[in-house]
């Protein structure tokens, strides 16, 4: 009894929005605060035996080691900075761009499919780009691009914004290769121990999720100030604010700069070859595929599928987007002792990231088949909207998990001389995933979209598998260039 009085209470000073919704936002609000407790007395174990490490080593070692530590802290936060800034604007346009493009009452469907199809046909030559002229100059094309393709969004002609999907299609091949590239490399040429890169790409995306929930807010107050455009001049500033941010970085390259031949066609060939001829890589490439041109699928389908339920007093999608929002910072949480947890009991530290991944996959595959089983048996059962609800947070925060451990695959196997080049290339499956995605969500019914999503998680659980089958050492990714 009091704990529901608790919740009338607190329901009383939000917004009036049906009891459900409230319902969701206020448990999932709750299950972030415990999983951030929970986390903050958590220390894994790898960081319990660097800690031994310290102790029982000479003074000396252990003044080095806290000095290396601090120099990493200070890195991660310059990195981590940068990262969040930019994310806040991507997600700032994201969230309003297709009901600009309404406003505008030009063919929304056409702008998108020409950024998919600008982002496969770029994919495979601009990675080499990155390695070749740099990875900070790349972070800052892509902040200039930025500014130019919001600028355009000012914009109702149609040719325009036609521009600014093409000129987006590049960019943001850019933000998901070169921003990566640049940390990768960076962390290893100061010589940080491997380990503690996994804790970058956990924070990474814990502070996505943070900045998706705080997008909803910013962009429905610039947009109730400004109009539909107003999130988009958000994201000029914000864009602003990282280019002067990532200035003051150190530049790295792909290949050495003293090789005998580092020319683009080089790095071009090169990324290609490797990608081709190594199954660790190409498997690496196919599992990010299935799995985010999955997620994507999802994304364009919750809002109809939620819709078509007719949910009590109907959908804020703001509300349930911050609830999802929180389910992926919850996975960025959980990812360190999941990882621990798999290394310390069931394989060795130098596997749990591979079991770790696929079994994120298998887990997101079960929530989607969740929705494919009750709407194939309509939406009138019992039950059936909270199943439905309850799945779609679990995949989100099986997004939440799988970013940081794909992030870590990714630096293990991809060499650090083509990062650039393969990330991108990378990146073509996945446009492909994409593309087809939303072409069987205008064709297909919703169960039958809802089990090729689960499908497409399952392969990518079972490739990710193929790893835990072989006992051959892998040579590490930055000994390969």
């Amino acid at each position: 009894m009091a704990l529901e009085a608790l919740l009338e209470t607190t329901k009383s000073f939000l917004p009036d929005w049906p009891g459900w919704a409230l319902d969701v936002l206020l448990i999932m609000t709750a299950c972030l605060l415990v999983t951030m407790v929970l986390t903050h007395f958590y220390t894994p174990d790898d960081e319990k035996t660097e800690d031994a490490m310290n102790s029982s080593s000479t003074a000396k070692a252990a003044s080095a080691r806290a000095t290396l530590h601090k120099e990493f802290d200070s890195f991660r936060r310059k990195y981590i900075a940068v990262y969040l800034v930019i994310m806040l604007a991507d997600w700032m346009q994201g969230t309003h761009m297709y009901t600009l493009y309404l406003s505008y009452n030009v063919n929304v469907s056409a702008l998108f499919l020409t950024g998919f199809l600008s982002g496969a046909c770029f994919a495979p030559i601009l990675g080499s780009f990155v390695d070749k002229f740099g990875r900070k100059n790349s972070c800052i094309i892509y902040c200039v691009l930025e500014i130019i393709i919001n600028t355009l969004e000012h914009s109702q002609d149609f040719g325009v914004l036609l521009v600014g999907r093409v000129l987006g299609g590049v960019s943001t091949n850019l933000l998901f290769s070169a921003f990566e590239s640049w940390m990768a490399t960076e962390h290893r040429k100061r010589g940080f121990p491997e380990e503690w890169m996994s804790r970058t790409y956990s924070e990474a995306s814990i502070g996505n999720g943070a900045m998706a929930i705080l997008a909803g807010i910013v962009s429905q107050l610039l947009e109730d100030q400004f109009g539909h455009i107003g999130p988009f001049q958000g994201a000029i500033a914000l864009t602003f604010l990282a280019l002067l941010l990532v200035l003051p970085w150190e530049e790295n390259y792909g290949e050495k700069q003293d090789d005998a031949d580092h020319s683009l066609s080089h790095q071009f060939v090169e990324g290609w070859k490797t990608t081709l001829s190594n199954s660790h890589i190409w498997r690496i490439g196919m599992t990010q595929a299935l799995s985010e041109g999955a997620m994507y699928t999802f994304v364009f389908m919750w809002v109809p599928t939620m819709l078509s339920m007719n949910p009590p007093g109907g959908l804020p999608t703001g509300c349930v987007f911050s609830a999802m929002m929180m389910a992926i910072t919850i996975g960025g949480m959980v990812y360190p002792p999941l990882q621990s947890f798999f290394s310390n009991n069931l394989v060795s530290k130098e596997k749990a990231p591979e079991l770790c991944a696929s079994f994120v996959y298998f887990l997101a595959a079960v929530s989607m088949a969740v929705p494919a089983l009750c709407l194939s048996k309509g939406t009138s059962v019992r039950g059936t909207f909270e199943l439905v609800i309850v799945s779609f947070l679990v995949v989100e925060c099986c997004v939440g998990l799988f970013m940081p451990v794909a992030g870590t695959l990714r630096s293990k196997y991809v060499p650090d001389a083509l990062q650039g080049a393969i990330l991108n290339i990378f990146r073509l499956p996945l446009n492909v995933v994409v593309v087809s995605g939303t072409y069987a969500t205008d064709v297909l019914e919703a169960p039958i979209v809802f089990k090729l999503v689960s499908g497409c998680f399952l392969a990518a659980s079972l490739l990710q598998g193929t790893f835990l089958l072989e006992t051959k050492p892998v040579v590490d990714s930055k000994k390969k260039d």
